[in-house]
């Protein structure tokens, strides 16, 4: 039996022997079915006419995005044997250069858009899966491996802590990295904060492509999670959204900004 993907946000399902009916990330309201309607490949068909980029961010930090862009087209990212957010696509090149690059001993999840291949890729390179409890119901692929983690923060080691912000979904997750940006710190946002087209601000909604946005409380009860951290650079889901510098404080300006475009002070 096939573990069949979407085509449309990358999420593999449990193996079956014909395709699910529907896919219920996309069939939710943050995400849409394709124009063309809902279709489906495999991780093997993938690969036969795509790959992965994989490069160094910063030291210490890989990045792995799949190119051409599959589904909504994240990368992932490498440090200290966690992998942050996941593609969808794994193959014996992407599995050689992450085993040379220390393994993977724990996958993070920050929300379940970027949920994608998550399983296979604990099972190739045998690791467990981090999703928080409260985002539980979207897993389309149950297994052993898939570990929910409950409470507002966990500390994995290695100077990586995991935060449960919520906004974009209730278990919405950064992942607080104290070693980045040369000590200063880099918070590994997915999108849960958005780093948008001018990298200078960030942004918070509950859906992106259909522009739905998050209510003043959310936004105030994010912010005040943010100000409790420590970091300098954001890095986002995708290779150019990067916050480089200054990035708590224009993380926090950006939460002040959207309250005031709500006519919130």
């Amino acid at each position: 039996m096939a573990a069949f993907v979407c085509v449309t946000c990358g999420t593999q399902f449990a193996p079956s022997p014909q395709p699910p009916p529907g896919c219920p990330i996309c069939l939710d309201e943050r995400q849409y079915v394709g124009h063309d309607g809902q279709s489906w490949t495999t991780v093997a068909e993938l690969g036969s006419g795509h790959t992965n980029r994989i490069e160094e961010v910063e030291p210490g930090l890989l990045g792995i995005g799949t190119e051409p862009r599959f589904g909504i087209g994240q990368r992932a990212l490498h440090v200290h044997g966690l992998l942050w957010d996941c593609v969808t696509l794994i193959d014996a090149d992407t599995e050689a250069a992450v085993r040379a690059a220390g393994g993977i001993h724990t996958i993070a999840i920050s929300h379940p858009h970027y949920y994608s291949a998550m399983v296979e890729w604990a099972e190739r390179l045998d690791a467990r899966v981090l999703v928080h409890e409260a985002d539980r119901e979207h897993v389309m692929r149950p297994d052993a491996r898939v570990e929910h983690w409950s409470g507002e923060r966990l500390d994995l080691g290695d100077g990586l802590e995991l935060h449960r912000l919520g906004g974009h979904f209730e278990g919405g997750t950064v992942c607080l990295w104290r070693g980045g940006a040369g000590g200063r710190g880099a918070l590994l946002s997915g999108d849960i904060v958005q780093v948008v087209s001018d990298r200078d601000w960030v942004s918070f909604m509950y859906s992106y492509p259909n522009l739905i946005p998050l209510p003043a409380a959310e936004i105030r009860r994010i912010r005040g999670r943010i100000e409790e951290l420590d970091f300098d650079r954001v890095y986002g889901a995708w290779w150019p959204a990067v916050v480089a510098a200054d990035g708590r404080a224009k993380v926090l300006r950006s939460a002040d900004r959207y309250l005031r475009a709500l006519g919130e002070s």
